[in-house]
């Protein structure tokens, strides 16, 4: 659970940092407009990042602070929903989902376990 966590800090952080140093970066990757503002783009690069801090401090014990990983795998399943949703309207192009494989999905079952082994032993108290 712990390497989980580091693992998932060290990559949030530097997602976010692409986000802020480069924000047009992925969306040419992907073929898709740029953005008019871009600073919403390291807004949100700033959130990814910051997750990356709260991924790193919960590592040090995963079942006490099993609801920032909770938080984190909220945003896990939100954020492919939101592009499903946003994809089927034709607002934003399929390349664009291939980030939620390394984003989002991958961390689903990690994610779940460390919060399973949480109920276990604590049952959610805090």
């Amino acid at each position: 659970m712990k390497l989980t966590l580091r693992i998932a800090a060290v990559y949030n952080i530097l997602w976010g940092a692409w986000c802020i140093l480069f924000p047009n970066h992925l969306f040419d990757l992907v073929g898709m407009d740029r953005l008019n503002h871009p600073m919403v783009w390291q807004g949100l690069g700033m959130v990814i990042g910051l997750y990356g801090l709260a991924y790193w401090w919960a590592s040090y014990d995963p079942v006490k602070y099993w609801p920032i990983v909770a938080v984190g795998l909220l945003g896990k399943i939100f954020g492919p929903a939101g592009f499903v949703f946003n994809y089927l309207l034709g607002i934003v192009s399929i390349g664009f989902g291939y980030t939620l494989i390394t984003n989002d999905i991958i961390w689903w079952v990690p994610f779940g376990h460390i919060l399973h082994r949480a109920y276990k032993e604590t049952g959610f108290r805090l």
